[in-house]
């Protein structure tokens, strides 16, 4: 089975979209270029399935070479033949390659190459064969004595003969995957306290035993690093019997030779001096590789709901970054983000400075007309947000507030996009703006920090870094060309992150705005330094252009497809000047006319359910009968009917921005105080992380409640993520309360 045979098969899809992705893929596209521009090539796959296509690819291209080079590496050794160069072939996995070459794997000094060097590798073959049933094994072993070699007695030879055969055994392909699968079938990992007298975190883990094949991968990511920490001591306890049990039935054949007591020996020295450890290796590592790449997706779901969070329009934002000693620092910000003032406030600890802080943000609402208050939920977070809600209520104002995350804004103020964009300005103040910002356009303001800094999700540094930031990369690629940018207002930041555009060329797109003033058409683009005709296929239909010379260059539509669109406008009768003039119902109307079908309608007839079962039915006919008329128009203008669909629906409504579908973000006028809480009671909270164990709920108290999984559904979830993301509003009802460690458990269970 060939790899787009292989592929097609793994993802359930056809051969041909498997080819054809892979070639667009070699020819140099990008994964967002892809999902949106060749979706007749690919059959419309999504950017999620894209990519892991892609991945699986690149796998098992490697796997390929490998094998290739193993296959070279065992020939050159004058050991290849053609029943193992066939199992290499065959392996599907590259575990299993290793497994067929390790045994002509060169090694370093070992017992047994060492009995090699004494020419006692044929002794170990002829104990190995258990052909001989008569005599003893000490008069097979006299002719190896060789005292100029280090052999004294027979044994020194019988000794060597074992180590080899030992590592024969432990060598041995077939017998390494048994001993695996039985491992990973009945194992279990353990983990104890280092010193059982000191309490931590870890305290759940000091007597801990759990089957290697159900433990969750939260645990395995806390076992590690609680061993990481020293803390605790973790082991992989095997099925040692049925292992042993497994290795004698496999090695031992004739149970009448003079060897079965020496080759169990063997066996046992095998097993625990070398296959062991290096399976206990393999089951760790296959855990935490597990437990590392849900880690990921679950960081990476969070983060891209966090990214596509819907903008708050129209805010004309007071946005204070918060603390205690050095004040919260205030920056004031119009509709566009701007900066129009900046100050600090003591509404904390030391100084409680109440009617100060009262005052300075009277001030700032009448001066500058604000109406949206945004703390972020760093230290002082809840102090701060006391004052403002009594302050709101005490004034009577036409203000809400709102927390928002603010995990990272102390890593971009200080950063060198920071510092680049704001030269004048301290690091507190670029801060507080960035805080701000986040509520006005999320993804905007986001994407100028790494992705791992924001902060939705779990064990996110104690996992692998080059992983995690892959995966990120790609959600944060996926989001900004999802949206798309305006080419005349997008940061260098945002550009980078648009397909086929890097750092380089997004600094020389911003330098050339600066230059030259507003782009006015996207060809333009390509007078930008270093972006050539490959880069501007990738990146045209990503970037918008508003009341440029030509309207296409507001919407998604790709420059190669305007021809067509300006053809298909023609024959509607539509000058493409009116493109965004709400004429969707129009188009459609006249697409059935110019392009009609014979309609199949049913007389609406009857009343109640008949009538609107026909209704209904009625309504599908129609949609129908518009896809029909797509079809012949798409065949007419000589373009793939889905292209044609996207052009049609982003004609309708240009450059639609898929973050209106998002919840909205929760505005608070009032305050709760922890004390206020009871049991049972239910309240409205904002999804801030989602983790394999549930999901911590912001309910407007100083800490987030914890909703346990077992109690988000009445129906078994496999992840919290299946039901909620962050950023999500969900009514929650309160289970219990821990007023010491201040904890609050939830239960969105509400008919419970």
């Amino acid at each position: 089975m060939n790899i787009i045979e292989k592929l097609a098969q793994e993802l359930k899809l056809k051969p041909s979209q498997v080819e054809n992705t892979v070639k667009l893929i070699d020819d140099g596209n990008t994964i967002p270029f892809i999902a949106r521009y060749r979706k007749e090539a690919t059959g419309a796959l999504d950017d999620v399935t894209l990519r892991e296509l892609e991945e699986r690819l690149i796998y098992l291209r490697n796997l390929e070479k490998r094998k290739e080079e193993i296959i070279r590496l065992i020939e050159e050794q004058g050991k290849l033949t053609e029943e193992l160069k066939e199992e290499i072939l065959k392996a599907e996995v590259l575990q299993r390659v290793e497994d067929l070459y390790k045994p002509f794997k060169q090694k370093k000094s070992t017992r047994a190459s060492k009995a090699k060097e004494k020419g006692l590798e044929p002794l170990a073959l002829v104990f190995y064969a258990q052909e001989i049933e008569n005599g003893t094994i000490q008069e097979l072993a006299e002719p190896f004595i060789s005292p100029e070699k280090g052999v004294e007695n027979t044994d020194q030879a019988i000794k060597g003969a074992m180590d080899i055969m030992a590592e024969m055994i432990s060598d041995d392909p077939e017998l390494t995957a048994i001993v695996r699968e039985r491992t990973l079938g009945a194992g279990k990992i353990t983990s104890e306290a280092s010193d059982p007298s000191e309490s931590s975190i870890y305290d759940m883990y000091y007597e801990f035993s759990e089957s290697i094949s159900k433990i969750p991968d939260h645990r395995v990511l806390a076992i590690n690093r609680g061993e990481r920490e020293k803390k605790l001591k973790v082991k992989v306890v095997a099925p040692v019997e049925e292992i042993l049990k497994d290795m004698y039935d496999f090695v031992i054949t004739n149970e009448k030779s003079i060897f079965k007591d020496l080759l169990i020996a063997v066996i046992n020295d095998s097993y625990k001096r070398l296959m062991a450890p290096s399976i206990e290796r393999d089951m760790r590592n296959m855990l935490t590789e597990r437990a590392e790449k849900e880690a990921v997706k679950v960081f990476a779901k969070n983060t891209e709901k966090l990214l596509m969070a819907p903008p708050v329009k129209n805010a004309r934002i007071i946005s204070i970054d918060p603390g205690y000693r050095t004040g919260c620092k205030v920056a004031v910000l119009n509709e566009t983000g701007k900066l129009l003032a900046y100050t600090t406030i003591y509404p904390t600890k030391p100084k409680e400075d109440i009617a100060g802080t009262e005052k300075t943000l009277l001030k700032i609402i009448d001066k500058y007309n604000s109406n949206i208050i945004v703390i972020g939920n760093g230290t002082g977070s809840r102090e701060t947000e006391a004052v403002v809600a009594n302050f709101i209520k005490k004034y009577n104002l036409d203000v809400s507030y709102t927390i928002v995350n603010e995990a990272g804004a102390s890593v971009y103020s200080a950063s060198k996009v920071a510092a680049e964009e704001y030269p004048d300005l301290d690091v507190s103040t670029r801060g507080a703006m960035s805080i701000g910002r986040r509520l006005q356009d999320p993804l905007a303001e986001l994407v100028k920090i790494s992705p791992k800094h924001i902060g939705v999700g779990q064990y996110q540094h104690d996992i692998n870094q080059g992983l995690l930031d892959g995966e990120l990369a790609n959600v944060v690629e996926g989001c900004v060309n999802r949206v798309g940018v305006d080419l005349n207002t997008a940061s260098p930041s945002l550009l980078s992150y648009i397909a086929g555009i890097n750092a380089g060329i997004a600094k020389n797109i911003v330098a050339y705005r600066e230059k030259n003033g507003r782009f006015r058409d996207r060809n333009e683009l390509k007078k930008v330094a270093k972006l050539g005709e490959k880069t501007f296929k990738q990146c045209a239909g990503f970037m918008r252009i508003s009341e440029g010379d030509n309207p296409l260059d507001s919407t998604s539509v790709h420059p190669e497809s305007y021809p067509v669109v300006e053809r298909m406008l023609k024959k509607l009768g539509i000058d493409k000047n009116e493109i965004g003039k709400d004429r969707g119902k129009q188009i459609e109307e006249k697409i059935l006319k110019m392009y009609p079908v014979k309609e199949k309608r049913l007389k609406t007839s009857g009343s109640g359910l008949a009538a609107l079962a026909v209704l209904l039915n009625d309504e599908k006919t129609k949609k129908d009968n518009l896809k029909k008329s797509i079809e012949k128009m798409a065949d007419d203008l000589g373009i793939g009917v889905l292209t044609l669909i996207d052009i049609i629906e982003e004609i309708k409504k240009p450059a639609r921005d898929p973050r209106e579908d998002a919840p909205a973000v929760v505005f608070r006028n009032d305050i709760l105080d922890f004390e206020d809480l009871k049991v049972d009671m239910e309240l409205m909270g904002t999804v801030r992380n989602v983790v394999d164990f549930g999901v911590f709920v912001d309910i407007g108290v100083k800490n987030d409640g914890l909703v346990h999984v077992s109690q988000i559904s009445d129906k078994y979830i496999k992840h919290p993520g299946d039901v909620v993301s962050v950023g999500d509003t969900v009514k929650v009802k309160i289970l219990s309360i821990d007023y010491d460690k201040q904890k609050i458990a939830l239960t969105m269970k509400l008919n419970g």
